[in-house]
């Protein structure tokens, strides 16, 4: 039993946290979004005590949801015992409204009426420093930890904590509102919005940590949050459904991603068979949403590098030279350090796997330094050319720095077959 209860509270803890954070920091106001980040993993404690002895509630998460809001309320009750405070007064207001409906739950309604898009919408308000309102996101929308969130940034620890930090003060202030913007404030905002759905995306599509390649309900809720924003009137822009048709190219491949003992599969030996066709149609139709105008933005081109390779029956029908002039636009127009790595690949499948390592040469491991995939990358070109002992150094470079089981047996494999 208490095996199983630990299994459900981390299932919750990766599908509800974010979601029930959220929802408190919007009933108590972002003033007190500490206290709401707190009460969730007190409530969450509490589940793995009390679960095991009296058995799982019919409906754990409004367990959960009444739990963390019952101690927040305490501790608003001790705060304003102490030193009345008009701020947490409201707040219990707020709080006491909630409390009476046995079978609540974290609600999601219509449209933008959604408390995770609501936080995030604050989260990437313009008084926020750009380079922070991706962490903060992901710390408080989304449950992310402090590791999990560099490694997506390919930052330090200690830079991405500071930054969430300064941000979090902003919140607390009372500057930012937890609401989402109307008329000419969301265009302010969408971009960076859009961003931060696109990293949730990548970490589901592509956990950095764990013993499983993908975490699902990540990959799920991006696009769940995505569509939001197209069937939206206000944020149903082109940079939106190139987005939302990304991801659905990108998701249509996760059947084929891992074999049955749960192992990492290039996509070169993907069975296409096992890609879901159903997504695929409907990132074309996005796709077509999107190609209105002349707004061309960084997810309208990796869409279209997506379409590449969804649209080749085999590996050895894949159109590399379109890629490689898809990256060519992505370089220039918006540039970094990962869009330059995924080029090299391209120019050697263009051209052979010396003018790929020449370009990560070019790029400079400094650049990409504390991430895998740079001496991946270069493992897997210098075995093309032949030089293995130069390949083994680098996957074994590649190892040090992993952090998902999947990759690491992938990893490990490369290592025994030049070994």
């Amino acid at each position: 039993m208490s095996d199983s209860v630990s299994q459900l509270v981390d299932h919750l803890f990766r599908h509800q946290s974010g979601r029930l954070v959220s929802h408190l920091v919007r009933t108590l106001g972002p003033a007190h979004v500490d206290l709401a980040e707190d009460v969730v993993q007190d409530a969450l404690v509490a589940a793995l005590r009390s679960w095991a002895l009296d058995g799982v509630p019919a409906n754990p998460g409004a367990w959960l949801t009444r739990v963390a809001k019952n101690r927040a309320l305490d501790v608003l009750r001790r705060r304003s015992a102490l030193k009345a405070k008009y701020a947490d007064v409201l707040a219990q207001q707020a709080l006491r409204s909630g409390l009476g409906d046995e079978g609540e739950s974290v609600r999601f309604a219509d449209e933008l009426d959604d408390d995770v898009l609501r936080m995030i919408f604050a989260c990437c308000h313009p008084e926020i420093a750009p380079a922070a309102r991706g962490p903060l996101t992901l710390k408080l929308a989304c449950g992310f930890g402090v590791s999990e969130i560099a490694r997506a940034f390919v930052a330090a620890e200690a830079t991405i904590s500071q930054r969430i930090v300064r941000a979090k003060r902003q919140l607390r202030s009372g500057a930012v509102e937890i609401e989402v913007p109307t008329g000419g404030e969301v265009g302010e905002r969408v971009d960076s919005v859009l961003d931060v759905l696109y990293l949730v995306f990548n970490e589901g599509y592509a956990a950095h940590r764990g013993e499983n390649l993908v975490r699902s309900e990540l990959v799920d809720e991006a696009i769940r949050l995505t569509r939001l924003l197209i069937d939206h009137e206000g944020t149903a822009l082109p940079q939106a459904h190139a987005l939302l048709s990304l991801m659905l190219l990108q998701a249509s491949r996760i059947p084929a991603r891992v074999d049955d003992h749960g192992s990492l599969v290039l996509l070169a030996d993907q069975d296409r068979s096992r890609w879901d066709q159903a997504r695929i149609a409907e990132g074309f139709r996005c796709l077509a949403a999107a190609s209105g105008g002349e707004y061309l933005s960084e997810f309208h081109v990796q869409a279209a590098i997506a379409v590449c390779h969804v649209t080749a029956r085999r590996d050895a029908d894949t159109d590399w030279e379109q890629i490689l002039a898809h990256y060519d636009t992505l370089v220039a127009r918006f540039p970094s350090a990962i869009a330059s790595l995924n080029r090299a690949v391209a120019i050697s499948k263009v051209k052979g796997p010396l003018e790929g390592l020449a370009e990560l040469d070019d790029l400079g491991a400094d650049v990409l330094d504390g991430y895998y995939l740079f001496p991946a990358t270069r493992g897997e070109l210098l075995s093309q050319a032949g030089r293995h002992e130069d390949a083994l150094a680098a996957f074994l470079r590649a190892l040090e720095l992993v952090t998902s089981d999947p990759e690491r047996v992938f990893l490990e494999s490369r290592v025994r077959g030049l070994s």
